[in-house]
């Protein structure tokens, strides 16, 4: 029998950048295509997250450059605003760092792995280092960055300063890879960067492939979105060590203080109901029947605090007094029994629903001018629903896009969180079994799966909740499952109108080319039986049709427009 000190010989503690370069697939390196999409993805979506928060149009520009058979150059440039030197090694080189990961805020990053992953694979794919070049305004940075993966840091192999004349701002980083292919694939980065500019009517996007062709997706809207904006926990959606990790980092002076400033939906008043429900709880823990005890519960659930409270006679007082005293201890104090008390009263209050104002959807206007400008279909419409809430207390939107004929040949289903698009991993997407979970016939489309129909769905969030750290899937959350199947049917049922219109008009052309058919035979048979001139008779005719057609088509504009 081995002896415990000879297996743990071998025990050894391995950094977050160790572990994702042994499960690079994790991130969303899979594949030869799929791979190289990947850290274009990571690029531009920063690059888009940097110039909004700016509050600057992007301008963002891509090159794939053939260097040898599944070897590339990726270059993405863009006019944001720049990174501070200091921040280049911590940007490019260390996992789980970043603007974005540790604030409640609407972005298209959520983790702080994204372009360091990029780093990395590049990294081990080709040995070479990253070439950054940034600047905030003031003199140019060039720097090679490395990630030591021992310690999950950054660091820069070379750097080199350039003078700055013309003021230029942004950041271009420039990656070498191996054992990577580029191909026009609906998973490749031409078609990646097509959805992305559909969601981003704001983002002038340029494309040079490898063999030269450049690609342009101009901008069709100079609205910047509004910066998103960092929203407050709600007491719905935390858990113990969430109050009590927050209690030991705030700077304000009470646990009171600490629950009102912290968190959504909590004020004064509700803090002193807070103690309210938290002394119930005690009471009632201290009961000895089992029956009585759930038969208390289930009234305190009900919202009858006080009537509780006053069941247990005047020791309830005391209690609430004992309780008092936690909210005006330092929160620096707070035990993790309190913090755990605070949460289930939590999960017996009603608070109002979290705040929805830094959620930062397209919006109808632009996810409308997105589609007709890439894919020049002849109907398009679009659906923005009121902000919802899931698990709890996370609050999340939801956008539907229709766009219908023109030069669309055949069904797509376009997925997006936070505007970014969603290439792999489809099967497994709530996006994907709510749209095909649609009743299509009921809108006019006989089968889904030959209509020249995109839909385009938007799920924006604080916090998606993506199946897997590589972010191309959404969780089958039902909240969010059920708003998108209510988006896409608002959205359908315009769609259904059109068509019906269309079909009428086509119906009505027919029979307008049947009665023009045989208006010459008319003509003479009614010129032999009356004597009138054929002339006199084809115009008659001629003016009747029109004016029949015409009144028609007017009732049916007048309907499509009430409907």
């Amino acid at each position: 029998m081995a002896e415990a000190k000879d297996i743990f010989k071998e025990f050894k503690v391995q950094s977050v950048s160790e572990f994702f370069r042994r499960n690079a697939a994790m991130l969303g390196y899979t594949g030869k295509v799929r791979s190289l999409t990947t850290i274009v993805h990571e690029a531009v979506t920063n690059s888009l997250d940097a110039c909004e928060e700016a509050g600057i149009l992007p301008y963002i520009r891509v090159e794939i450059e053939e260097l040898g058979k599944e070897h590339y150059k990726i270059i993405v440039e863009d006019n944001g605003p720049g990174i501070p030197e200091k921040f280049i090694p911590h940007v490019f080189g260390k996992m789980l760092a970043g603007t974005k990961a540790h604030r409640n805020i609407q972005s298209r990053g959520q983790q702080g792995i994204g372009i360091s992953g990029a780093v990395m694979f590049a990294q081990i794919t080709s040995g070479k280092a990253t070439r950054v070049i940034t600047s905030t305004g003031g003199d140019i940075v060039e720097a090679w960055v490395k990630i030591d993966v021992q310690k999950n840091e950054g660091k820069i192999v070379k750097k080199v300063r350039h003078p700055n004349p013309k003021g230029w701002r942004g950041t271009r980083i420039e990656l070498e890879v191996k054992d990577v292919r580029y191909v026009r694939s609906k998973q490749g980065v031409y078609w990646y960067l097509k959805l992305t500019a559909i969601a981003n009517p704001h983002a002038h996007i340029e494309l040079i492939e490898p063999d030269g062709k450049l690609i342009i997706f101009p901008r069709s809207s100079e609205e910047i979105p509004k910066p998103p904006v960092e929203m407050k926990p709600h007491p719905k959606g935390v858990m113990t060590d969430d109050v009590y990790t927050m209690a030991h980092k705030t700077g304000r002076s009470t646990v009171r203080r600490f629950l009102v400033s912290e968190f959504s939906r909590i004020s004064d008043k509700k803090v002193d109901e807070l103690v309210k429900y938290i002394a119930a709880l005690r009471l009632i823990k201290e009961e000895d029947d089992k029956a009585v005890r759930d038969q208390i519960y289930e009234r305190l659930a009900n919202g009858d605090v006080d009537g509780v409270l006053k069941s247990f006679g005047r020791k309830w007082r005391k209690v609430v007094r004992e309780v008092e005293k936690i909210m005006e201890k330092p929160p620096e104090k707070l035990t993790w029994h309190e913090a755990e008390e605070i949460v289930e009263a939590f999960k017996l209050m009603k608070f109002l629903a979290p705040p929805t104002h830094g959620l930062r959807p397209i919006g109808e206007e632009n996810i409308e001018k997105g589609l007709m400008g890439i894919l020049k279909p002849e109907f398009v419409t679009a659906v923005t629903r009121a902000p919802r809430v899931y698990a709890g207390g996370i609050p999340f939107q939801v956008e539907v896009g229709l766009a219908y004929g023109g030069q669309i040949t055949g069904p797509e289903i376009l997925r997006y969180a936070n505007r970014v698009p969603l290439l792999f991993d489809a099967g497994s997407c709530v996006i994907t079994s709510a749209v095909r979970s649609i009743d299509w016939k009921r809108y006019r489309i006989d089968s889904f799966e030959n209509a020249p129909l995109v839909v385009m769905v938007n799920v924006v969030s604080v916090h998606v909740p993506y199946t897997s750290t590589g972010k191309q899937s959404i969780a089958d959350v039902e909240e969010i499952y059920n708003e998108i199947r209510l988006a896409i049917m608002d959205a359908a049922r315009k769609l259904a109108t059109y068509l019906g219109g269309k079909y009428r008009r086509l119906y009505q052309v027919k029979r307008r080319k049947t009665f023009e058919k045989y208006l010459p035979e008319i003509t003479r048979s009614l010129h032999i039986i009356t004597g009138e001139p054929e002339e006199k008779i084809k115009e008659y005719f001629l003016n009747l049709i029109e004016s029949r057609f015409q009144s028609i088509e007017g009732i049916e504009e007048v309907a499509e427009n009430e409907a």
